[in-house]
């Protein structure tokens, strides 16, 4: 079980992850959305493709831009579709 914790909340926790370059990636299903704010951020990876943000909410703080996804990604990343990535302060353990 891999969960990913900020500000004293869960933000996502799940048993199936995708691991890639050392990111657990979370199905979105298993994302809190309530702690998800749109970002306009986005990022380009030459081998994924481009990312998309979320700003976290959690007890009141923003942590702008901790989480990412990748809407569209290229071939070689389709394992990650649906998936969300948290870095920036977030925790991410296993269990």
């Amino acid at each position: 079980m891999a969960i990913a914790r900020w500000n004293g909340e869960i933000i996502a926790e799940s048993e199936k992850t995708e691991m890639v370059e050392g990111n657990h990636y979370f199905p979105a299903e298993s994302v809190h959305a309530q702690y998800l704010r749109p970002s306009d951020t986005t990022s380009v990876c030459p081998w994924k493709g481009t990312a998309s943000y979320y700003t976290l909410h959690v007890n009141g703080e923003d942590n702008p831009d901790a989480a990412w996804y990748y809407p569209e990604p290229k071939d070689a990343a389709a394992n990650i579709k649906g998936h969300v990535a948290f870095w920036n302060g977030v925790e991410v353990s296993e269990n």
